[in-house]
């Protein structure tokens, strides 16, 4: 049977791959043979290095710097370097980290003992940082509550200045009205003495027209009756018979005589005395030049008799009014009085309410005072201590980020310290398991 053309190549192609994978497959062998005898020749050589008194040998035999197969000795100094540069840099703004320096720079180093202080330093730092937070917190709250106080006592001490200033206007206007009514009382008492003054002048003199006008009264009516006796006796009237007593009639029974009756005194003999001494002012007309023949006048004596008339109607007129002007004078009298004592009794309810009103306002004005004293020194007592509160918390609220963002470079400066000195514990760790993985693929 004949194969198809293509079918031939394909074949070729198989066998030249199996050709070529045979010896591929040698090859790859003879690589594993040889990487393997390179990892155990590696690894025995890392196990001689990494031997402890090897270590130590070299550490005091190989400089520092210097190249040298030992690779992991340059990479513990290379970090101690970069973590003494990182701490270097770091303690300009923080003094305490030159300690941690000097345990860098110092031939046999620590690790353990410089993380330790690093993790200390941290620690310092975030204490440090968490008193700024609460010094922070405190100066706000404490500017805050003192502000407050200031500003309340403040408005304290300006209310208390108006009402102080209220409280002096108020007593100065109430001593005004007060000397203003003590004035308006004592012109009050004097114009009701004045004028009860003036009632009893104006009464005396009533009483003593009135008495003077009824005397001149009986005084022309005696005069009228004794003409009347001689020009017109049916018009006379005796006067009326005396009246004898018991003990007149005891002596008159007895046989004996009474004694004469007294004259009566006053003006001519009438009895009328209020008008006694009218004829020591008033003259008497002169005496005719020669005695005339006696006749009876009797039409002169009508018209005297009329005249005595009209005088007695004028005499009793005049009284009238003057009782009518008296009344009227003593009713007008009573109400000025009524109402002067309305007024003062007003007067006197106001004066003592505006001296109370006045005392209470001075008691008020000297409590005051004393509170306004008070407060006011309270207020720089206040002031006082926000100058304080400015003294300890200014400087820390100026610098408070400044701080803070120092103190987180310082932070992560200790930290890359760290991860840099912990990297070399990772190197010998790393260096250490390769060894013993070497061993064991061995």
């Amino acid at each position: 049977m004949t194969l198809p053309r293509g079918s031939l190549t394909i074949k070729k192609f198989l066998a030249d791959l199996e050709k070529d994978c045979g010896t591929k497959g040698a090859e790859h062998e003879e690589n594993v043979k040889l990487r393997t005898q390179e990892l155990l020749a590696l690894a025995d050589t890392v196990k001689v290095l990494n031997d402890d008194d090897a270590l130590e040998l070299f550490k005091k035999t190989l400089p520092s710097g210097s190249a040298s197969l030992l690779q992991l000795q340059v990479t513990v100094a290379d970090q101690r370097r970069q973590a003494l540069a990182v701490i270097r840099e770091a303690r300009r703004s923080h003094p305490e980290l030159s300690f941690i320096a000097l345990a860098l720079q110092g031939k046999k180093v620590n690790f353990g003992k410089v993380l330790k202080m690093i993790d200390e330093m941290v620690k310092v730092l975030s204490a440090e940082q968490q008193d700024d937070d609460d010094k922070k917190e405190y100066c706000n709250s404490a500017f805050d509550l003192a502000d407050d106080k200031k500003k309340s006592l403040e408005r304290s001490v300006s209310n208390l200045e108006k009402a102080i200033a209220k409280e002096k206007e108020g007593i100065a206007a109430l001593a005004e009205e007060i000397a203003a009514l003590e004035e308006g009382i004592v012109a009050l008492d004097h114009n009701v003495a004045s004028a009860t003054e003036q009632r009893k002048e104006e009464n005396t003199d009533f009483k003593e027209l009135m008495a003077s006008n009824a005397a001149a009264k009986e005084l022309i009516g005696f005069a009228k009756n004794r003409m009347n006796k001689f020009y017109n006796p049916s018009l006379y009237k005796a006067p009326p018979a005396r009246k004898l007593s018991d003990a007149d009639r005891a002596t008159l029974a007895a046989g004996g005589t009474l004694a004469p009756t007294e004259a009566p005194g006053g003006i001519a003999g009438t009895g009328v005395t209020v008008l006694a001494d009218v004829s020591a002012h008033v003259a008497p007309p002169p005496p005719p030049a020669t005695a005339a023949a006696y006749s009876k006048k009797s039409e002169e004596s009508n018209g005297v008799i009329a005249l005595m008339d009209t005088m007695i109607k004028d005499l009793t007129q005049e009284m009238t009014e003057s009782e009518t002007s008296e009344k009227l004078a003593q009713e007008d009298y009573e109400t000025a009085m009524k109402d002067a004592s309305d007024k003062r009794a007003a007067d006197s309810k106001s004066l003592a309410d505006k001296q109370k009103a006045k005392a209470q306002l001075e008691a008020d004005l000297e409590a005051n005072t004393e509170e306004k004293g008070a407060t006011t020194k309270t207020l720089m007592a206040t002031l006082e201590h926000i100058q304080s509160l400015h003294a300890e918390c200014d400087w820390l609220l100026q610098y408070y980020q400044v701080r803070k963002e120092a103190r987180a470079g310082e932070v992560e400066s200790l930290k890359t310290a760290k991860s840099v000195l912990s990297g070399a514990d990772f190197a010998l760790l790393e260096t250490s398991q390769s060894h013993h993985s070497l061993r064991g693929n061995a």
